[in-house]
């Protein structure tokens, strides 16, 4: 199997300096070897945690850690060029009552061109402590820096819709709007007359031809949608239906993303090196045609209106 890192592995570790001790870190490409030692102390060595894992190893002037980045609530962050690993050492008092000191402790590499994450497990919202999710959907102003003033809008201009998912960790997400749909009723209903915004997981039909938009993120747990108002059920009630979905912010798929037509073609919003990913926008990108994940991540209903588009 090909090696996905660079062979140099930057270790950071920032601490505040305790007399006689040193840390010693081994960042590998799967894991992480730390061995803590202090020469003249009584330190019980099996209060050190690293993450949430006990030491592998401990003797009388040391303690050691051989663990995988997959363990320990290591918390993953990629950006463009860097791939971090990154958690915390920490002493506990007996009955884990409260922490003593705590040492930041991360492995950086670089990151290689055909790197690919893990699948993404939903599971590890618990698993790995990443806390509850909190989503929201509102109709924005122009510039998206708070709450539209006015909910009627006139035909041809843009709706500025913001969505964002908020959790307490680390962990980061990725927020995509896997489907979205307009009615003239608050409930969807077998009746209801419909308007498709955005099908085919994460493809924003109505790009095609209008001047819709995907905006560039600002951060990767918000999405910002700029929709040309349209024609339907011009004058009256409009609502908009949506399922959002938190997601691997690294971990791209055909039914894991957000299009939307740039020019003569579809384009992937958060990389369009990857465009490719959206060539099922116009036939399926279903999981069982695409090699895609069949689970998702954690999705949320939202509506919101009722808005008014007038001509």
């Amino acid at each position: 199997m090909a090696f996905p890192f660079s062979s140099v592995a930057l270790l950071v570790l920032v601490a505040a300096v305790l007399v006689n001790a040193d840390m010693k870190a081994d960042c590998g490409p799967d894991g992480l070897t730390l061995v803590w030692t202090e020469a003249r102390s009584l330190m019980d060595f099996s209060l050190l945690r690293l993450g949430s894992c006990r030491p592998t190893a401990v003797s009388l002037r040391e303690a050691m850690f051989s663990v995988e980045f997959g363990d320990c609530n290591f918390r993953r962050t990629v950006t463009k060029d860097i791939l971090e690993y990154s958690n915390d050492l920490t002493l506990v008092s007996p009955g884990n009552t409260k922490t003593t000191f705590h040492h930041p402790v991360s492995c950086t590499f670089e990151k290689a061109v055909d790197w690919a994450p893990p699948m993404y497990d939903p599971s590890m919202l618990q698993t790995y402590g990443q806390g509850d999710l909190l989503f929201s959907m509102d109709i924005m102003n122009g510039d998206f820096s708070g709450p539209a003033q006015s909910l009627a809008f006139s035909l041809g201009s843009l709706i500025p819709i913001m969505a964002t998912v908020g959790q307490d960790s680390h962990q980061p997400l990725l927020l995509l709007l896997d489907e979205c749909v307009a009615t003239n009723t608050p409930d969807l209903q077998q009746e209801s007359a419909v308007y498709s915004i955005i099908s085919n997981h994460g493809c924003l039909m109505d790009s095609k031809g209008a001047r819709s938009r995907f905006e560039p993120r600002v951060v990767s747990s918000e999405i910002r949608l700029s929709l040309q108002a349209f024609k339907f059920a011009v004058g009256k009630e409009v609502y908009i239906h949506c399922t959002l979905e938190a997601w691997d912010p690294s971990a791209f798929f055909p039914n894991k993303k957000a299009c939307h037509i740039v020019g003569n073609g579809w384009e992937l919003l958060d990389d369009p090196s990857m465009s490719s990913l959206c060539g099922c926008c116009d036939t399926s990108c279903s999981s069982r045609k695409t090699r895609s994940p069949s689970g998702g991540g954690i999705k949320h209903s939202a509506v919101l209106g009722p808005l008014t588009i007038v001509d």
